[in-house]
């Protein structure tokens, strides 16, 4: 009894140190990291997350509209390399559109077509779409005003060079480390701290902006501090107005903050919705910013969002990655864990996968298998009803 007494009194000396040492060197944070994800068994954030931290509810559609069903909806099963694929790494929903109707869809793992799930970096394109549309409304000037003019900790040197098109197309020039499984990173400490607009601030901008792509989450998060400082509005609020409701969005849906005493969105991930209300982002910028004939969205800055900005990055655009499969041009919303919607306009195709996880070629190259297999598959999967 001595010995669990002295021993139970070491653990709590012990771990009382712990937590005064993580808060002299600010690494706090590490405290909520620990008992929202680590202690959960996961090495990084995972699809149901979301209800672990705190959110904004983000209102459907006051006239929702349902998509309709294709008339030959269902009518075929997931090829079997598909299957083994939506197996093998945790898919729970796989949806087909095709000319605006529900044509396959199939959900796993006990999800269902109004299931939420985390969205992660599929966030960065909507942040994109509400600087267009903030760029549309007058509250931004143009993808060349300085950030500066919004956010008084990028005045100075290389930052006063800083755009809010930088932002969007990932050219800011910052010292941003885009590390997931790293505790100790930046992208580590913006996930879990409370005060994510003290974290933004303290970046660096240490190469000249505009100059070339470098893929970097605290952009979107500095574009969304701008949006708001442009509209006056919170960034969940103008994401409901702009986008959620217009697109007749059937469900609610939740966008992370970093803390209730803050609210400020985590604007480079942390939607948590379903799979078709995902897709009506695709949809619109498919049809070039037009929602049942009404203008929503620029249709000028729509087509340069779908095209690189820099010739030698092929693969981004502003918001959007960029994909060549075959002789198919698609479009994408990408998040980490293998979050897809893949528009391909020429053929009036929307496919959308969500899931736990991507394929295990994870870090080897800019897309991951997982992505050509999920379109080839589908389109075999279309060419069997041809």
């Amino acid at each position: 009894m001595k010995f669990l007494k002295k021993l139970l009194k070491f653990l709590v000396v012990f771990f009382g140190l712990i937590i005064i040492v993580l808060y002299i060197t600010d690494t706090d944070y590490l405290i909520k990291a620990v008992r929202t994800i680590y202690l959960k068994g996961h090495t990084t954030a995972f699809l149901e997350d979301y209800k672990e931290f705190d959110n904004q509810s983000i209102e459907g559609s006051d006239a929702p509209q349902p998509w309709i069903n294709h008339k030959d909806y269902n009518s075929v099963t997931t090829t079997p390399k598909l299957e083994k694929a939506n197996q093998d790494w945790g898919t729970i929903a796989y949806l087909i559109i095709k000319n605006d109707s529900i044509w396959f869809e199939k959900y796993y793992d006990g999800f269902g077509e109004d299931s939420k799930s985390n969205s992660f970096s599929m966030a960065k394109s909507y942040v994109s779409g509400l600087m267009g549309k903030a760029i549309m409304e007058g509250y931004i000037k143009n993808l060349d005003q300085p950030v500066c003019d919004f956010l008084p900790a990028f005045c100075d040197g290389k930052a006063a060079k800083m755009t809010v098109g930088d932002l969007s197309s990932m050219a800011s020039g910052t010292n941003w480390d885009e590390a997931y499984y790293s505790p100790l990173s930046i992208t580590t400490r913006a996930y879990f701290d409370d005060d994510l607009a003290k974290v933004m601030n303290g970046l660096k901008v240490v190469n000249e902006p505009g100059q070339g792509f470098k893929y970097a989450s605290g952009d979107t998060q500095m574009l969304a501090m701008v949006i708001e400082k442009a509209t006056g509005k919170k960034l969940y609020d103008y994401f409901e107005e702009s986008f959620w409701k217009p697109l007749g969005s059937e469900n609610s849906t939740l966008w992370q903050v970093d803390s209730e005493d803050h609210d400020l969105v985590k604007a480079y991930c942390c939607i948590a919705s379903n799979a078709k209300d995902f897709a009506r982002f695709g949809k619109l910028y498919k049809d070039h910013g037009k929602w049942n004939g009404k203008q929503i969205l620029d249709s000028a800055f729509v087509a340069k969002s779908v095209r690189p900005r820099f010739p030698e990055s092929p693969e981004y655009g502003y918001g959007w990655w960029l994909r060549q499969v075959g002789d198919k041009h698609f479009f994408m919303m990408r998040g980490h864990l293998g979050q897809y919607v893949f528009v391909e306009p020429n053929d009036n195709i929307i496919i959308v996968r969500l899931g736990h996880q991507k394929s295990p070629d994870i870090g080897t190259k800019t897309f991951t298998d997982d992505i050509g297999l999920y379109i080839e598959e589908g389109y075999n999967m279309l060419n069997t009803k041809s």
